[in-house]
């Protein structure tokens, strides 16, 4: 153990340095500022001045997502903190590992109101793993480790490190390494043997299974071990938004996205099934629409790292609390034996009924009438050209669904969205993070027109920092998703729904504004080059506006509060479900 001497500032810098943090997304201020000083010097750390806190917490769920390593944003106290509330509940409800470091006021002004003073630690409580205030500068240290340990294991989430200004600025003996404190928190990851082996005995006793893998296999790297799985037992395969290219969408066994978006094949594949292997999935509404609803006969094998999540929402049959690629891994031998032992299922014509309805309902859309553009040929025009290597980040709305639907993912983690708090505004930061997690990568950061808005402002971080993310403005001059639900359940009332953004602002001028380069595309035959020459353009961002069509609607879907057995393929239009039997 060495022990130096130094400020709390120097301490935080010297523990994030040797947890292994080289890049941290910030703004400075006054109770984060003894902070900022240190950290000039490092030569292990790189700032990235962001224009808003906001786009700081999404840019390190983004560097999160491509890196597997914690993503890591800076604030300061009051203001800068609680923009950092949106970031932090969505890295919570995507289980993605962040740390939040705020500032805070001094000691003595805790609890007095003093000038940009908020708890962020109250306010956060709900929406992190954890979260520590420091007022010490002998914990910061011990802190920063338990930090980092607890954001990066077990079920990923962000964890918030709120440190006084007096902390930061004291003087005191720093010792490293450090020993952890955290006797209650004993995450499982290895499954119960007996647990599993139920669960192989159902999968080949039942008649009509389905794998439904959620965002935990990506979490837990486990996209090699459920290929093996799936190809084992020859069970369909549905993959949440969370979890597309967890097994490769041209798979045979792929059955598709489920739920409120999803295709006809995997909604139908999930009703009608006599078991349901759930793998780090939590039975989220947009996936199982009314609840009582979903999957009526099916029982349910449910395995998470998160004992919370086992029957929170459908109960479990056989429950597994466990790491997704041990639980995996330990299936696929249970599995093989029960075939060794002789038993094994028959899918014949559960697959003969999967086909049917695969075949029947694929995913599509209609051309506009008018010649115009159609988002969807947009959005598969770019997955096309760019291709399986390129990271694709989506905002929130129709254009999120379209990206989910009509790009082909071929490997896990290459498609970033927020799924569980659906937060408008989170593509450009978390593009901007993917690609300094990944800058050998292409990403594209698939926007709505109302979601651009929001956070465009850090363009101007890409372009001064040097990240050249390529961004795809899906311009339909509306809040599109909330003009379809206008269309379909409000009798086309569109109440503040109408941006103007086909005219204001000129998305092209504010990319020639913030040092990018701003390109315009209205016409179906002109989308291809218009590609190509963004994808030509590597040193600066690019920023292209696609005007397309306002009337274009994501289906199939699902309304709110229906079951899945309602779902549509088009408006007024629902699938036989008896087709092929």
């Amino acid at each position: 153990m060495t022990t130096e001497q130094m400020t709390g500032a120097q301490a935080l810098v010297r523990a994030l340095e040797n947890v292994g943090v080289d890049t941290v997304f910030g703004i400075p201020g006054g109770a984060i500022l003894p902070a900022y000083d240190p950290l000039f010097d490092s030569r292990r750390i790189r700032h990235i001045l962001v224009r808003h806190e906001q786009g700081a917490g999404h840019a390190a769920q983004g560097y999160a997502a491509v890196t597997g390593k914690v993503g890591v944003c800076m604030a300061t106290s009051g203001p800068g903190a609680t923009n950092l509330v949106t970031p932090i509940s969505d890295a919570y409800m995507d289980s993605t590992p962040m740390v939040a470091i705020t500032g805070q006021v001094a000691t003595s002004l805790i609890g007095t109101d003093g000038f940009q003073e908020a708890d962020i630690s109250g306010i956060t409580m709900p929406i992190t793993k954890h979260n520590f205030l420091v007022t010490q500068p002998e914990d910061i240290g011990r802190t920063i480790v338990e930090a980092f340990h607890i954001a990066s294991t077990g079920r990923p989430g962000p964890v918030l490190v709120d440190i006084a200004k007096d902390a930061l600025q004291s003087t005191f003996d720093f010792e490293w390494p450090v020993q952890m404190r955290l006797p209650g928190y004993r995450p499982v990851t290895r499954p119960h043997s007996k647990q599993v082996r139920e669960a192989a005995k159902l999968i080949v006793e039942a008649e009509r299974p389905v794998l439904y893998v959620g965002g935990g296999v990506l979490k837990a790297n486990a996209a090699a071990e459920l290929k093996v799985l799936a190809e084992l037992t020859g069970a369909p395969v549905v993959t949440t938004l969370m979890a597309k290219g967890a097994l490769p969408d041209s798979h045979e066994l792929h059955m598709g996205m489920p739920g409120m978006h999803g295709s006809v094949g995997a909604v139908g594949a999930l009703q009608r099934s006599d078991l349901l292997v759930a793998l780090g999935a939590r039975f989220d509404d947009r996936v199982t629409g009314k609840l009582d609803g979903f999957a009526p006969k099916a029982k349910v094998v449910h395995a998470d790292i998160d004992p919370a999540e086992i029957s929170k929402n459908r109960h479990a049959d056989v429950p597994i609390v466990g790491d997704a690629r041990e639980v995996i891994a330990d299936l696929v031998v249970a599995v093989q034996a029960e075939y060794d032992a002789g038993r094994r299922g028959d899918y014949t014509d559960w697959w003969r009924q999967l086909r049917a309805w695969r075949e029947t309902y694929p995913l599509g859309y209609d051309l506009p009438e008018d010649g115009g553009l159609s988002p969807q040929y947009v959005i598969e025009r770019i997955g096309r050209m760019a291709g399986p290597d390129a990271y694709y980040v989506a905002g929130v709305g129709q254009h999120q669904m379209w990206a989910a639907q009509f790009i082909r993912y071929e490997r896990p983690g290459a498609f970033l969205n927020s799924g569980g708090a659906g937060t408008m505004g989170f593509s450009v930061p978390a593009a901007m993070g993917a690609k300094v997690g990944s800058p050998d990568s292409a990403v594209w950061s698939i926007d709505g027109d109302g979601c651009f808005q929001m956070t465009n402002q850090e363009l101007a971080t890409c372009a001064i920092e040097g990240i050249p993310i390529k961004v795809a403005v899906i311009n339909n001059g509306n809040l599109g998703m909330v003009r379809q639900w206008q269309t379909l359940f409000y009798d086309g009332r569109y109440s503040n729904t109408n941006l103007h953004s086909k005219r204001i602002p000129d998305f092209v001028k504010l990319a020639d504004a913030y040092g990018c380069v701003g390109l315009r595309c209205e016409r179906p035959e002109d989308v291809d080059a218009v590609i190509a020459k963004a994808m030509e353009i590597n040193d600066v961002p690019v920023v292209i506006d696609f005007v397309v069509h306002q009337d274009a609607m994501v289906w199939p879907m699902v309304a709110a509060g229906t079951t899945n057995d309602d779902i549509k393929i088009a408006r007024d239009l629902a699938p036989d479900w008896e087709n092929g039997e």
